[in-house]
Order: structure tokens, then C-alpha cells, then sequence
């Protein structure tokens, strides 16, 4: 996986200094493009690894983890990008991850000490089910959940082990990933529980199928109603559903089969229901109602020498959009600050 796809080497020096604060898909594509026009390059990057969800979240079956690495060595090496690992950026609190940060540096401070800053956050903070229950042992978001199989495997801490029976709230690639690493890992029984049916499922029904094939449980029109716990999770009590008329999705929407109630047995429950934005905090006055960044046709966040791009600015996507994402964003930055329209 090579990001710095337009040159095989750094020829020139532009004179300007990038920040990049996160080095997922967005921001490895755009450190690409930019150091192939000359600029000098530094990411940011809360983990102890770069690549971020490629490197901590998706199955190494579909993003092989040597690839991202070989991109990201391609740029240290031959591009002298630098990548100050495990520093987060802001003071903010809640999001998955944060616990493997080292250090802090303000959003404020690296718009002062750079020519542009590309803000590349993703999405890593995990919506709730709001159930009873909910906080108990053995009951994760799906970015937490994929995090602690993926950490044990890279060594930096104590991985899940004898994952029993899992069942995995949710239908789209979050929860897709989530099953197919339990079977991957060895789960005796997988669940994968969605309120609508498999043709409404976001990640799609030929991903769903896929999973199947693979031994997960799929259950439709079924919703959590509450968890059960002992001195740890024993079981999810959940409700039938029907579909109604669409909603403002334009999907039929699920309603509650009164008395439907049923449960299903559990070791670890897995919350797939959906990511948010996780832009540095000191960027509030630059969100939308559904918190994402709101940039210009630039990507520039108006006023100010900080762009953004990537799930940050989009919600959560697949990785190809984040990669156009941070390629666009890319151009646009080289295009502004070689016209000296970048303001500081």
C-alpha cells in the first residue's frame, strides 16, 4: 500500500510545515500527495501505531496490516515524515483509544507552529444502546471490542480471551467486522441481531451472507430491550419487531411486537450501532448537528490555517471515500498555501 503513489522520493523542498492530526486512511493519503509536492510532513497520532481503524479495528483479511505498514515506512523513509506516536491531540475525554495515548499537545499550539494543520480524526467514539445493563463487564463498542482483539495480536496489551458466545448488536460494517473476527478468533456462537431484515442492513446483504457463510447467526427484526447480568453479562433480552412505513431515512421503520420479548444467551456483548465524529475539542464552533467538521469547498475550516478531511467531515465511511477524501484536501492545501492564501 503505497501513499506517496505520484513520486517515489522527495525532490525539492516547498518551505511549508503540514501537521496531520490522525494517521488513518484520510490522513496517510494526503501525506502522500504532500510530500510529492515538497512539503514537509508531521503527524499527530493518539495510538501507539499509525493507520488507525486499518491498523486497530478492520480484519486484516480485508486491509492486511503489513501493507499499512509498508505504506507508512515508505513515507518515513523515503519522505522523512515524521510520526509522533501515542500524542493526542486536545484534552477531551470518552473516546476509544484514548487510554493507549502518552502525552497531549493543543490544536491551538500546532496551528501556531505550522503553516497548515489537516485535522484526520475519524470517527471514535461509539454510540450507546442506553440500556439496563449496558456498563456491565464484558460489554463493548464494536471500536473498543475490535481494539482488544487487534492489540493483543500487536502486542500492546492483554487480548480477549475464550470468547464463548458473542452476540453483536447492529448491521452495518462495524458489526460486520465484529462477527467475523469472533469466528476468526475462535467464538464458539456468534449472533449478529439487526431490527430491520437483512435487505435494509447498511453494510449490505451480500456482506451479511458473506459473514453467514462463515458460521454467525444471523436474527432480523429483533431489538435490545436490556442486558442481562450476574457478576457479568449472562444474556441479552430482546423484543420483535415489524417494519412500518419509512422513516426519515427512507427505510421502513421498525416497531415493537408487544409481549415478543425472547432472550439469547451471551459471554460478550457487542455494540455495533453506529460511530461519531472525533474532532479536537477546541473546534466546536465548526461542527454540524450531527458533529461532524464543517469545511469549505477547500476543506478549510474558514478563518483559520486548519483543514479537515476524511470520516471527521463525513461520518463514518468506507476507506475508499476517506482516501478521496484526503487526497482532495491534499490538493487543495498545496493549491492555497503556494498562493499564499493559507491564513495563519
Amino acid at each position: 500500500m503505497k501513499f506517496a503513489f505520484l513520486c517515489r522520493e522527495r525532490k525539492g523542498l516547498s518551505g511549508f510545515r503540514i501537521a496531520i492530526v490522525g494517521s488513518g486512511a484520510a490522513g496517510l493519503s494526503a501525506a502522500g500527495y504532500l510530500v510529492c509536492r515538497g512539503h514537509e510532513v508531521e503527524f499527530y497520532e493518539k495510538l501507539p501505531l499509525p493507520g488507525g481503524l486499518m491498523t486497530f479495528a478492520i480484519p486484516k483479511t480485508r486491509v492486511p496490516l503489513e501493507s499499512v505498514m509498508e505504506g507508512v515506512e515508505d513515507l518515513e523513509r523515503n519522505f522523512s515524515v515524521k510520526f509522533n506516536l501515542g500524542v493526542k491531540v486536545g484534552s477531551g475525554e470518552g473516546e476509544e483509544g484514548d487510554h493507549l495515548s502518552k502525552s497531549r499537545v493543543s490544536l491551538s499550539e500546532l496551528s501556531k507552529e505550522y503553516d497548515a494543520v489537516l485535522v484526520t480524526t475519524g470517527t471514535w467514539k461509539s454510540r450507546k444502546l442506553e440500556l439496563e445493563g449496558e456498563n456491565s463487564p464484558n460489554v463493548f463498542s464494536a471500536i473498543d471490542y475490535l481494539m482488544r482483539l487487534h492489540s493483543g495480536i500487536l502486542g500492546l496489551e492483554e487480548s480477549l480471551r475464550e470468547l464463548g458466545k458473542v452476540v453483536i448488536i447492529g448491521g452495518g460494517l462495524s458489526a460486520i467486522d465484529a462477527a467475523e473476527e469472533s469466528i476468526d478468533k475462535g467464538a464458539r456462537e456468534v449472533y449478529l441481531v439487526y431490527r430491520r431484515t437483512v435487505r435494509e442492513a447498511p453494510a449490505g446483504e451480500w456482506e451479511v451472507r458473506r459473514v453467514m457463510g462463515k458460521g454467525v447467526r444471523w436474527v432480523e427484526l429483533a431489538a435490545p430491550k436490556r442486558i442481562l447480568v450476574d457478576d457479568s453479562v449472562r444474556g441479552i433480552e430482546l423484543l420483535r419487531m415489524r417494519l412500518g412505513e419509512p422513516d426519515e431515512t427512507g427505510r421502513p421503520k421498525p416497531m415493537p411486537v408487544e409481549g415478543s420479548e425472547f432472550v439469547i444467551d451471551a459471554d460478550i456483548i457487542v455494540k455495533a450501532v453506529g460511530e461519531l465524529p472525533t474532532p479536537p475539542e477546541e473546534l466546536s464552533l465548526f461542527l454540524d448537528k450531527a458533529g461532524r467538521l464543517r469545511v469549505d469547498q477547500n476543506f478549510n475550516l474558514t478563518g483559520t490555517n486548519i483543514f479537515a478531511a476524511g470520516d471527521v467531515v463525513t461520518g463514518p465511511s468506507k476507506i475508499g471515500r476517506a482516501i478521496k477524501q484526503g487526497l482532495n484536501a491534499a490538493k487543495r492545501m498545496d493549491e492555497l498555501l503556494a498562493k499564499g492564501k493559507v491564513m495563519r
